[in-house]
């Protein structure tokens, strides 16, 4: 089951939010304040976290920002009394996944935590933080698809450019919005997200621009929208192929004068938002098949950025096979150290139609079944060794390799030799062993991961 926790200090308002959710099929746990609800976490597989604002020995805010830090997979959403655009800004900012205000519709709770679920299934933040000497934007990668795309963040980061960034399911095109932001001039001020694929199409304009006390049935307070949340910060519209039309030339207007109204308002708000949008469709196609906007697909394409599907990275599997073992080792509290080379030709020669999730997700699956300390072909689904997975035979054992993969190979260990002699030369200073082999210092650093090189201590 769903399991969610409740975090609130009036036993009344516990027992009507625990009512109600087990209605909806849920599996509720509940804690009267911060503390016991960080120990519930700590001792319960929690997908979801619902709190109040206001609580002894650690309020909401303090509960957040402990959950983000240690837990930061499990959405936190705020109840709060005091709807202001500064709570709600402040709670986002710390990492709330959204907040409500009491008094609060049912239906507006049970809407936002059906969000909070749906984003827990497909959460990308699990790929933040890869090895400490990777020092691009906290994202796993070295490859060269990935390098370019660093490059590219470095270029924008600092503009106010909107920027569209493609790529298929489970790419982590979230990740590089995040990214984005946090190496810009905005970066301590709010990053909004919101996932136009997870919102109703007569609530997206609410969530996207707020609305009036009074402007609707259930409407008994003013609450700000993302826009405005967002303003001086960043917002990030992930699968914005998803909008209907009339939401299309409505975020075309906020995009070309930085104004809007709230549903059900006459004053005109102005905001200073960037804009960063995502989609896995070709949105050129669907501007030709009639079902995007073609002014407002050039008005978001003004930077493009496309994250290639795993398949055409395989140099950044190793590294992310390194990252998983060691997270789910930690998660899982298992000791599953190594994965044998047959076991990671596969890897490296399956297509990976669900990119990055479905690695990672089977990793956690290996780890957790695993007999051994090491993962072995005998440990791999069937459709990852078949020869529909495009990985290897079981009964093989070793990889066919082509003639193009030979040479590569073989380059590839006659590079390795030469950082390695030229490192010996230079006594493990990096700076002058990148001179003498015409290389920046973070591209050998790189060429060392890549080659698992111990760092030296010079330079």
């Amino acid at each position: 089951m769903k399991k969610i926790l409740i975090a609130d200090d009036e036993l009344n308002m516990l027992l009507v939010l625990e009512a109600m959710l087990e209605k909806e099929g849920y599996d509720v746990v509940t804690a009267g304040d911060g503390i016991e609800a960080l120990d519930i976490v700590e001792g319960n597989d929690i997908a979801v976290i619902v709190t109040d604002m206001k609580m002894p020995k650690l309020d909401g805010l303090g509960l957040l920002s402990r959950v983000v830090k240690e837990h930061p997979s499990i959405p936190v959403i705020i109840i709060t009394a005091h709807g202001t655009v500064e709570t709600a800004v402040e709670a986002l900012k710390k990492g709330a996944f959204d907040y409500i205000t009491k008094p609060f519709e049912q239906e507006d709770l049970k809407n936002v935590i059906r969000k909070a679920f749906k984003t827990h299934s497909f959460s990308d933040d699990e790929l933040i933080v890869g090895p400490d000497e990777i020092e691009h934007y906290d994202i796993i990668g070295q490859s060269e698809p990935m390098i370019r795309i660093y490059d590219v963040i470095k270029k924008v980061a600092p503009t106010t450019t909107t920027i569209l960034i493609t790529g298929e399911t489970g790419t982590g095109k979230e990740l590089i919005a995040n990214a984005i932001h946090n190496n810009s001039p905005r970066r301590d001020d709010p990053f909004i997200k919101i996932n136009c694929a997870a919102i109703a199409e007569n609530l997206l304009e609410s969530e996207l621009f707020g609305y009036e006390k009074g402007a609707f049935t259930g409407a008994v307070n003013r609450k700000p929208g993302r826009f405005e949340l967002a303003h001086k910060g960043t917002l990030f519209l992930d699968e914005v192929g998803e909008l209907p039309k009339d939401m299309q030339v409505k975020l075309l207007r906020v995009i070309q004068d930085q104004e809007f109204e709230r549903v059900g308002g006459l004053r005109t708000i102005k905001v200073d938002v960037r804009l960063i949008t995502a989609t896995n469709r070709d949105l050129l196609q669907d501007v030709k098949e009639q079902r995007f906007r073609e002014d407002l697909y050039y008005r978001l394409n003004v930077l493009p950025i496309h994250i290639p599907p795993l398949r055409e990275r395989k140099d950044d599997i190793a590294l992310l096979l390194d990252y998983f073992l060691e997270k789910f080792n930690k998660k899982l509290n298992r000791s599953v150290t190594d994965i044998d080379h047959h076991a990671k030709d596969v890897f490296i020669n399956y297509g990976w139609p669900g990119n990055i999730r479905e690695l990672e997700n089977l990793i956690e699956r290996l780890v957790l079944l695993a007999q051994g300390q090491t993962l072995t072909l005998s440990d791999l689904p069937p459709e990852i060794i078949s020869e529909k997975g495009r990985g290897l035979s079981s009964d093989s054992g070793k990889s066919a390799k082509s003639f193009k993969d030979i040479i590569k190979s073989s380059t590839e260990e006659i590079e390795k030799q030469m950082i390695v002699k030229t490192l010996e030369s230079c006594d493990g200073n990096v700076s002058r062993a990148a001179r003498e082999l015409g290389l920046s210092r973070k591209g050998l650093q790189l060429k060392m991961i890549k080659y698992n090189l111990r760092r030296g201590n010079g330079g």
